[in-house]
């Protein structure tokens, strides 16, 4: 049996295990006004168990990039998907902060692997000029998620309680591990269901980079992939944009109950507008940078390009979440847009491990940019319960102060956007 654009499968499948997951993350802040209160917990403990998740997940993002380098896209999958989803179902025991916190660790820590793996798989999959495509169909899958979740959610809870609706949302992921058994068998060079024109159509658009093209060369080191230069695009842009997404995924159904007085039903009418945009940004810029790079015949103006138009969405709208969001209505809209832009640059940054390395170092990377963005989200959420007391405010000025920061990382730290050459 030959399966047509067999690629396309696979990054589906890889799409539809992100909104899963993103399901599983947000259940907790949709339902936290209901459950915090439940439990006896109050905002304060909601930061911390948000730090625990996000601490676990840094942890995740660089030990799944290794792992993924080490045992291949295929297994590394069924082992963190099956991991965050029995960690999703028994959030239906928790009783208090710390079993709470416990389940959110091993939440985290399984969660993160979804991205490095899907920046491998990509690599593996897809020839460059189609890699932000795939990159973009894979994050959408993250803002369909949160599209999804607050409704989803709402839903879930009124009809069979909190317990329940973690229950099922846990059953999810360990179902998606059955396709992807049976559709994900071998890489390109030996699936038995993929055509030859699709083979050798990857194959021609894949990166070898100097000294790394080998199938049985060693997977570089950390050590090793921080002495280049570009490599540091990827660390330092993904530390100051990735707050930009958390901040809102994370606190905006505390902002819409603390600023607007919404319940669990509330916001979930509301909650989802946003990753609309964000959506529509996934797929807007990997198709973007796409045609760029075909049109000039070049993957460093193709990225870079895509990222400054993304850098200025996101800071105008920003601006606007500050001067000109006094409803509810126009804050969700606002936020759509600056979503928007961070959806359209990101898939672009974190495209960059597999432009600049091939083979077995790809995740490696992709996890440990990943942790860095993580480390910054950490910061920022212990310090909103300090400095949005008056007003969210002071949070919006930051993360517009670190978009033009995330943007110049990629210029300084990447003059040109290549293979590098490996050094032995």
């Amino acid at each position: 049996m030959k399966i047509k654009g067999l690629r396309w499968w696979i990054i589906g499948l890889i799409g539809l295990a992100t909104i899963i997951n993103y399901i599983d993350r947000s259940a907790l802040s949709i339902m936290w006004p209901a459950m915090g209160k439940e439990l006896g917990m109050d905002d304060s403990d909601y930061a911390l168990v948000l730090n625990l998740f996000m601490i676990a997940y840094a942890v995740g993002q660089s030990v799944s990039g290794k792992m993924f380098d080490k045992i291949g896209t295929r297994m590394g999958y069924v082992i963190v998907i099956a991991v965050w989803s029995l960690s999703s179902l028994f959030h239906f025991a928790v009783r208090g902060l710390y079993s709470l916190g416990l389940v959110r660790v091993l939440l985290g820590i399984s969660e993160a692997g979804n991205w490095p793996g899907a920046v491998k798989s990509n690599a593996e999959w897809f020839p460059v000029k189609e890699r932000a495509v795939a990159q973009g169909i894979f994050n959408a899958g993250a803002s369909l998620g949160s599209v999804i979740a607050p409704p989803l959610i709402a839903l879930l809870y009124v009809g069979f309680g909190w317990k329940v609706t973690f229950v099922l949302i846990g059953l999810m992921g360990l179902l998606w591990i059955v396709p992807w058994l049976i559709i994900y068998k071998k890489l390109p060079g030996a699936h038995p269901w993929i055509t030859e024109e699709e083979r050798a159509h990857i194959r021609e658009g894949i990166i070898e980079t100097p000294g790394d093209a080998s199938a049985n060369e060693e997977v570089l080191s950390l050590r090793q992939l921080l002495s280049h230069r570009a490599s540091w695009s990827v660390i330092v842009s993904r530390f100051f944009l990735e707050p930009i997404w958390w901040l809102f995924v994370g606190w905006m159904p505390i902002y819409l109950q603390n600023t607007y007085g919404f319940d669990v039903k509330q916001i979930g009418l509301f909650a989802w507008v946003p990753y609309v945009g964000a959506a529509l940004g996934s797929i807007a810029g990997g198709w973007y940078a796409g045609r760029l790079i075909t049109r000039k015949n070049s993957v460093d103006i193709g990225r870079k390009r895509t990222i400054n138009i993304a850098g200025i969405i996101m800071f105008s709208g920003l601006l606007a979440t500050i001067f000109l969001a006094d409803t509810p209505v126009k804050f969700v809209g606002i936020v759509a847009l600056v979503l928007f832009g961070f959806q359209f640059g990101i898939s672009n940054i974190q495209t960059l491990p597999s432009d600049l390395f091939g083979g077995k170092s790809v995740g490696t990377l992709a996890g440990f940019g990943g942790m860095s963005g993580v480390l910054s989200v950490i910061i920022m959420n212990f310090l909103i319960p300090v400095i949005t007391r008056e007003s969210y405010i002071p949070a919006f000025i930051i993360i517009a102060v670190f978009v033009p920061l995330g943007i110049l990382a990629v210029h300084v730290f990447c003059k040109k956007i290549k293979p590098v050459t490996i050094r032995k």
